[in-house]
């Protein structure tokens, strides 16, 4: 096969329909657009969410609280779920934390709480600690640890 031999596939490509070139083309004379009207005038037409003069919904609605674009999304971790997922001795860090399923999705930062007992030894090393959270993993043996 040649580069010169090559052709679309059968249906694939279709000629675009050519308005306002005569009424043999059944596309003439008003182009598809009726009699008269906005819609039927050059540069015609309403705004995205334009509902005929009615008070558009955007603007029925009513305002609620502030979406700060700035705010840090922090995703919050129990002892007790350490304890449950973590064996003893083992180092916790983000990664560890989202191979075993505690943490998805997009975030800013990982704070460990103080919820729960911790019976392990384990090394945590993630952005934020609980004054509860950290005395916990101290008083079993382990570190925390803030990267």
């Amino acid at each position: 096969m040649k580069l010169y031999e090559l052709s679309p596939a059968e249906g694939s490509k279709k000629s675009s329909k050519r308005v306002g070139r005569g009424h043999g083309s059944g596309w003439g004379k008003t182009a598809g657009k009726g009699h008269k009207g906005q819609k039927a005038r050059s540069g015609g037409g309403v705004r995205p969410g334009f509902e005929g003069g009615q008070m558009p919904l955007q603007r029925r609605l009513p305002k609620r609280g502030f979406n700060n674009i700035f705010a840090k999304k922090v995703v919050t971790v129990n002892l007790a779920e350490l304890n449950r997922k973590f064996d003893d001795g083992a180092d916790v860090t983000v990664e560890t934390l989202a191979q075993a399923g505690i943490v998805k999705n997009s975030f800013d930062a990982v704070k460990v709480l103080g919820n729960g007992k911790l019976d392990k030894k384990l090394n945590v090393k993630v952005s934020a600690f609980s004054e509860s959270a950290k005395a916990a993993i101290e008083a079993a043996g382990g570190k925390a640890e803030v990267v």
